[in-house]
Order: C-alpha cells, then sequence, then structure tokens
C-alpha cells in the first residue's frame, strides 16, 4: 500500500505511517472527504487537497517539533471534504505551539475564522454548516507530546494486551453521560459496543453539547472538570505520556462503524502489535479492506500509525520505508 507520503522523515525518534481513502465495497464513496496533516521535525508537510497528496514546505517552523492530525469531513452535510481541507490550511499557518493554552487558543481561533468564513457558502443556515472532526497532536522535542481533539475520531493506544481509547467520542451519549443520565457501563455499550452516526460537535460546526437543544457556535472544551470519574483521565486537551512498547493510531471512525465495534477493536493487538509503524498501517488497512467487520457502514478511512523509536536506533540501518514512511 502506498504511504500519503514519501518524503517525511521523523526519525530519530518517531515511527510514524499514515495513509487515506475513500471506503470501499459494496456501493463505494463518491468523494474522499477525510483528511490528513504530517509536519515532520525539518517543518515538511504532507496533506490531501481534491482528495490527492500534497507536500509543503512550513516556513520558520522548529527542529524536531512535529505535528500530526486527523480529520472526518461531516459526509452528510455540503462541504465535508472542503471543511476538512479548510481545517488544514489554518493548521499549517498555525506556527507551532509551546503549550497547551497556545495550542487550545490558536486552534479555537482558527475554528471560529472558518465558522464565519463558511457561513457565507450556507447564507447563514445553521442547519447546513459544514463540520469536521480534529484529532491532533502535537509533538514537542522533549517533552510530553499535546492533544486538541474534536468530534468522534480517535486515538488509540495499543499494547500487547489492549486496544485502549485516549479520547472520547462527541457524541449524544457523551451529552448525557455528562448530566448523570448514563453510568459508565451504558456509556461504554452506546459509543463503542455499538454504532451511532450521530455527533454532537465538530470543528467549524459547533457544539449541541452545552446546550442539547440548541447548535452553538464556539466548541466545548470536556474538560476533566466537566467529565464524570469513569472519563476524567481523557479531557479533550492534555498532555500525554506515550509508552516506548505501544503503537498509537489516530483514525477516522470508518475503521468501527460496524455492527459491534468493541469486538473488531479487540483484534487489534494480535494484529498490529509487533510491527513498525509502516507494516501495523498495511496490515491495519489490508485485513478491513479482506475481511470487514460484519454490519459495516461504507464510509472513508484515514489512519496515522505513530510509535516511539528506541533511543539506540540506527537510522542509517533503517530500511526506507521505516525512515520515510508517512
Amino acid at each position: 500500500m502506498p504511504p500519503l507520503t514519501d518524503s517525511l522523515n521523523f526519525a530519530p525518534r518517531l515511527d510514524v505511517a499514515a495513509h487515506s481513502m475513500a471506503g470501499a465495497g459494496r456501493g463505494p464513496l463518491p468523494e474522499n472527504q477525510d483528511n490528513i496533516l504530517l509536519i515532520d521535525g525539518a517543518g515538511r508537510a504532507a496533506f490531501l487537497r481534491g482528495q490527492r497528496a500534497q507536500t509543503q514546505q512550513v516556513a520558520g517552523w522548529p527542529a524536531g517539533h512535529a505535528r500530526i492530525a486527523v480529520l472526518d469531513g461531516m459526509g452528510g452535510h455540503g462541504h465535508g471534504r472542503q471543511a476538512a481541507e479548510a481545517v488544514v490550511q489554518g493548521l499549517l499557518q498555525i506556527p507551532a505551539c509551546a503549550t497547551l493554552d497556545e495550542l487550545g487558543a490558536r486552534l479555537d481561533a482558527l475554528h471560529a475564522t472558518l465558522q464565519e468564513r463558511f457561513a457565507a457558502l450556507t447564507g447563514g443556515n445553521e442547519e447546513k454548516r459544514p463540520g469536521t472532526t480534529l484529532t491532533l497532536l502535537e509533538l514537542r522535542p522533549g517533552l510530553a507530546p499535546l492533544l486538541y481533539h474534536v468530534g468522534d475520531s480517535r486515538l488509540y493506544e495499543i499494547t500487547a494486551s489492549q486496544a485502549r481509547p485516549l479520547t472520547i467520542d462527541h457524541v449524544p451519549a457523551t451529552t448525557f453521560a455528562l448530566h448523570g443520565l448514563l453510568d459508565e457501563a451504558e456509556w461504554w455499550q452506546q459509543v463503542h459496543g455499538e454504532h451511532r452516526p450521530q455527533i454532537s460537535q465538530a470543528f467549524i460546526l459547533g457544539n449541541a453539547i452545552s446546550d442539547p437543544h440548541v447548535l452553538a457556535g464556539p466548541l466545548f472544551a470536556l474538560e476533566a472538570a466537566r467529565l464524570p470519574p469513569f472519563l476524567r483521565q481523557m479531557a479533550d486537551r492534555r498532555e500525554l505520556a506515550l509508552r516506548p512498547d505501544a503503537l498509537y493510531l489516530l483514525a477516522s471512525d470508518g475503521f468501527w462503524a460496524c455492527a459491534r465495534p468493541e469486538r473488531w477493536v479487540a483484534r487489534w493487538p494480535a494484529l498490529l502489535g509487533g510491527r513498525d509503524a509502516g507494516g501495523a498501517l498495511d496490515a491495519l488497512f489490508s485485513h478491513f479492506l479482506a475481511a470487514p467487520p460484519p454490519g459495516l457502514h461504507i464510509d472513508n478511512l484515514s489512519a496515522v500509525v505513530l510509535r516511539l523509536r528506541p533511543a539506540n536506533v540506527d537510522e542509517t540501518a533503517l530500511p526506507s520505508h521505516a525512515r520515510t514512511h508517512a
């Protein structure tokens, strides 16, 4: 499977691979509304524009800093692909961020700017306002990565024993849980045990979490203080501690849009474990396309696989795809 681009290099500390495609199978989708953004430690960026891979040099990018994001343009709304592309272009203009406060402020400002821009396309009709998910990692050299998350794409931590979600889906079940109407088991069943396509918050779209009866313009960050105890460790905007023995997967929801998603996801440790990022990405897509889970809802498929490289790896001894597969 060809990588998104072969011109990036996240060495020496990161092994990264990425791919995006329109949903395959019966009734293939007319276009891929997903997007991916990768910026490596030298400021070289890769992303999609018009469903084609593009590269760009980001001016003034600090050495060793990296940015990785997955976006899923809302297929039920007009301009879903364009919304995801517009966010990517905005992310290319945002300088490397050193703190959570800076990252949150800049992305919230981008959300407000793009919301105004797309209002002209919809005549101010909130029901037609486009949106996209955004799950982003800001990878600072020598410091813990920063997470910024909006929507129902996900970040998973995959070890030999489990695939553990590190993000919360912004869906009605989460809103119910915030108000004490769902306990942990009920929330988990509705979010991870079933396929429910509704979304309660997206970048550009706004949020129906703060008040489920109103689509508000600003984003509603799920901070730890707002969350029930069983979700408190998965706040939307936080520092992450990456494990050297784990693989990290950022993906759009096409990979678990099926009748029993928890059972499918439970296969990932055996399927992806022990592989480098490129091998894990190939295994994820190949297995999904060859043997899709039962009750699949065809959707776009986008994924970024990330893992830490051992400190003693000799970069020159790595195969070429492991050095640049991203």
